[in-house]
């Protein structure tokens, strides 16, 4: 059954209906926003830099080129694309959430971040952006959160230009050596981590069951493909636990 026509969709290992996700999700993010950054070095132990240097040393862009940061948060990979587009170019920080969206702008701007930086609260399944308007689209550790994958997916193939490059940067299922131990990690570990760092261990339960009913490496490439993009590849990180896909709108 297609995304479009069902009645519930998952909310972590729940089902909810369609559409009370959104506000779900807007409310996990209202809780954690404060701690965001610190929790994110915690649970990934540094490597969430590592996985985001992986996914801007991918983006092809040039000084210029216009760059989109969906679901961008507190503005890591928003960041690095400045540098990439320069002065010349432009770059949209883009979430849902307001609180997120807030934090990653004024941490930007107290970076320096000048004209070149947008920031647009807007839903990923209905892009207030031109057709074929960027170089190249982003979206890290967000794609599991939204409603409607498909609806997003063809949403970021619109606003590309042709040659243009969309990054998935996004929790997979990892390989068989690593994967009873992450479990452990995520179901035992990380919501306590999350209680004790952020008070809020249900945000963080939830968190890791997104990441289970995520689709897997080839899944997503599927719906990648059948959103229209070409060339469509994977990049399996820390044995699996990361990948990041790349696909052409051609």
């Amino acid at each position: 059954m297609a995304e479009q026509d069902r009645a519930t969709v998952d909310f972590g290992y729940q089902e909810v209906p369609v559409g009370e996700k959104a506000q779900r999700v807007r409310g996990v993010f209202d809780s954690v926003a404060e701690r965001y950054d610190v929790m994110n070095d915690l649970m990934s132990g540094g490597l969430h830099r590592i996985w985001k240097q992986f996914t801007l040393a991918r983006t092809g862009l040039r000084p210029g080129d216009r760059a989109l940061d969906l679901a961008g948060g507190t503005g890591d990979l928003s960041r690095g694309l400045l540098k990439q587009v320069g002065d010349s170019g432009a770059v949209v920080l883009s979430d849902i959430n307001a609180s997120m969206l807030g934090r990653g702008r004024d941490r930007l701007v107290d970076e320096g971040a000048g004209e070149n930086l947008a920031v647009v609260q807007a839903d990923a399944e209905v892009l207030p952006f031109p057709d074929r308007h960027f170089d190249c689209v982003t979206i890290g550790f967000g794609l599991r959160n939204v409603t409607h994958k498909d609806r997003a997916l063809a949403e970021m193939h619109r606003v590309l230009k042709p040659g243009g490059r969309l990054l998935v940067l996004e929790f997979s299922r990892p390989n068989d050596l690593i994967r009873p131990f992450y479990d452990l990690y995520s179901f035992q570990v990380l919501p306590r981590l999350g209680q004790w760092v952020a008070g809020d261990a249900d945000s963080y339960r939830y968190l890791a069951e997104s990441i289970r009913k995520h689709p897997d490496q080839p899944t997503l490439k599927a719906m990648m493909t059948a959103a229209g993009f070409e060339r469509v590849a994977w990049f399996d990180l820390t044995g699996g636990v990361v990948a990041l896909h790349r696909g052409y709108r051609l």
